[in-house]
């Protein structure tokens, strides 16, 4: 068994919660043995696939889906064409996760997809078709009715003051 060594590193007093402030102002972590990856030096968690760090303990189809453009269709797509088996992700080897974000990379993902839409409805509202006049008035675009719901786009309800009948005025 190798033996734990401490190290002694000082704190901000700040950053330290109320009940120990007053104490010692130093805390002691166990230094990072010497190795590789995972062997107690540096520690990977998560693989950073399109700009998104997708988490290490579940299954790749279900992994991909945490970037925003692919959704579970795509990432079964993204499986099949590389042939790769629907492991965990932290089982990936080196290469795999390489050619993994070669792959990702041909489809529209993340900034380019949230900027791609924020142009296309930047463009509905200058030309002023219905659907740009829709976006504009915060109301639904594609024709739901606006009655009775739609309160996430419309806002919390606003009362209206009912007109006095005029049997009641004439009292």
């Amino acid at each position: 068994m190798a033996t734990l060594s401490m190290v002694s590193v000082p704190i901000a007093p700040s950053s330290l919660p109320l009940s120990t402030r007053g104490r010692s102002s130093s805390v002691s972590f166990p230094a990072p043995k010497k190795g590789g990856i995972g062997h107690g030096g540096l520690r990977i968690e998560c693989i950073r696939i399109g700009g998104v760090e997708i988490p290490n303990h579940k299954r790749v189809e279900y992994s991909l889906q945490y970037i925003h453009g692919i959704g579970r269709s795509r990432s079964r797509q993204i499986l099949l064409d590389l042939n790769f088996d629907n492991k965990i992700t932290k089982e990936l080897s080196e290469e795999e996760v390489i050619t993994l974000r070669k792959e990702v990379g041909k489809y529209m993902i993340e900034g380019d997809l949230k900027r791609f839409n924020r142009v296309a409805i930047e463009r509905l509202k200058e030309i002023r078709c219905y659907r740009g006049i829709r976006h504009k008035l915060g109301l639904p675009v594609r024709g739901q009715r606006t009655k009775n719901n739609c309160r996430t786009l419309k806002g919390k309800r606003a009362s209206v003051a009912k007109k006095k009948s005029p049997a009641s005025q004439e009292e």
